[in-house]
């Protein structure tokens, strides 16, 4: 099969081949998926899990890519839950070969079927932008409505999805990022917006629920405004800035049939806008991976035509 690999970790994407590799085969619980879209998240290049296994040994040359919607091709031993021929979608084990690739072997239980009215680039588009704002959202900031968050980045792949589950719970949402950004934050649900580069922060006033994906001075920034019994949820690793009389959380996303099925749920009737900036087909997909301008949401891998 073809697929994209990595080798050298300080190369970060400009190190990406297109080269043929074995098919994968299906171990107890997985199944094999033929993918027909794959994103892509730029920072798994700094992430350990992208070089070595659980074990801290040495996986490369590795295929990267955790995000996926395809078809099911065959299962492994004791797989319940899915068949083949399904379509699906969903989260790509962090320590195993991803979804850059013609086919990946997964656990069943990271899959979620896939609608057949929804295409398969915009289920690969979906993973971890849309479980990422899901969780941060819901499960870690426990959201309720009435409350404000302050979504920064609200213009990115986590951002629009942020807003957009934030205003449908009945929060007021505040979106944050360059000016540049301003017009689609606001398309995409936020009430209003704050020019990181320009406007004052500390005039938001005190938020419910801050959603940090930039981390810094930002989070410590933000940390100030969390009002009694707020949370400060991050991505971005370990909080470096705790609120004085509210929670401080960093997670990492994990797959979720259910959750993913809220989320394509949502897409299908229309509360849920992905934010696809660009696709391109495996054979391009180096090139595309390796932008030479600021890509303005996500960059999508269609693997089959």
């Amino acid at each position: 099969m073809k697929a994209i690999v990595v080798t050298d970790r300080a190369a970060g994407t400009a190190g990406m081949t297109l080269v043929e590799r074995p098919e994968p085969q299906a171990a107890i619980n997985d199944v094999v998926v033929q993918i027909h879209a794959s994103g892509f998240v730029p920072t798994e290049m700094e992430w350990p899990s992208t070089w070595v296994d659980r074990a801290g040994r040495d996986k490369t040359p590795s295929i990267p890519g955790h995000e996926l919607a395809g078809v099911v091709t065959a299962l492994g031993y004791g797989t319940t839950g899915l068949s083949v021929g399904q379509r699906v979608f969903g989260l790509a084990d962090w320590h195993r070969d991803g979804t850059l690739a013609q086919f990946v072997a997964i656990e069943a239980r990271n899959l979620a079927p896939l609608p057949g009215d929804v295409d398969f680039t915009v289920g690969a588009s979906l993973p971890i932008s849309g479980l990422t704002a899901w969780q941060g959202l819901f499960q870690h900031g426990r959201l309720q409505a009435g409350q404000t968050v302050l979504a920064h980045g609200a213009a990115g792949a986590v951002g629009t999805m942020v807003t957009q589950l934030a205003r449908e719970a009945g929060a007021y949402v505040i979106g944050t990022g360059r000016g540049a950004d301003r017009a689609k934050a606001l398309d995409f649900g936020a009430h209003e917006f704050v020019d990181l580069e320009n406007d004052a922060l500390e005039e938001v006033g005190g938020v419910d629920l801050v959603f940090d994906v930039i981390g810094g001075d930002i989070q410590k920034r933000s940390a100030d405004l969390i009002k009694t019994g707020g949370t400060l949820v991050s991505i971005v690793g370990p909080v470096e800035a705790r609120p004085a009389s509210g929670l401080a959380v960093d997670f990492v996303v994990e797959a979720d049939r259910a959750d993913l099925g809220e989320i394509v749920q949502r897409v299908r009737d229309g509360r849920l806008r992905t934010n696809i900036d660009h696709v391109a087909s495996l054979d391009d997909a180096v090139a595309a991976l390796n932008p030479t301008e600021r890509r303005k949401g996500k960059t999508i891998i269609r693997v089959r035509p």
